[in-house]
């Protein structure tokens, strides 16, 4: 997939456009494998897919704990960009 990312980026982008994304679905995923490989510096995500929803309140807590962590993420992100307008030029 990182090869295939590279020639994505080498050969297909427009100005402006982000860089391509890969997406791997697995019924499981090792977050200390994700982490050790660096997927996210690749631009490569993983993700677990379900066969079958979860009852409703083990789903209600997955999707709110995946709504404070993109919040943090996101806060993270803008404080970092805020600090970078603040150094000297």
């Amino acid at each position: 997939m990182e090869l295939y990312l590279r020639w994505l980026e080498e050969n297909e982008m427009q100005p402006g456009e982000d860089s391509p994304l890969g997406l791997i679905l697995c019924a499981d995923k090792s977050e200390e494998h994700v982490k050790l490989l660096r997927l996210d510096k690749s631009g490569i995500r993983v993700a677990r897919y379900l066969t079958q929803l979860p009852p409703r309140e083990i789903l209600e807590k997955k999707l709110h704990e995946a709504i404070r962590l993109a919040r943090q993420q996101l806060a993270q992100r803008l404080e970092t960009e805020e600090q970078a307008k603040q150094l000297p030029t």
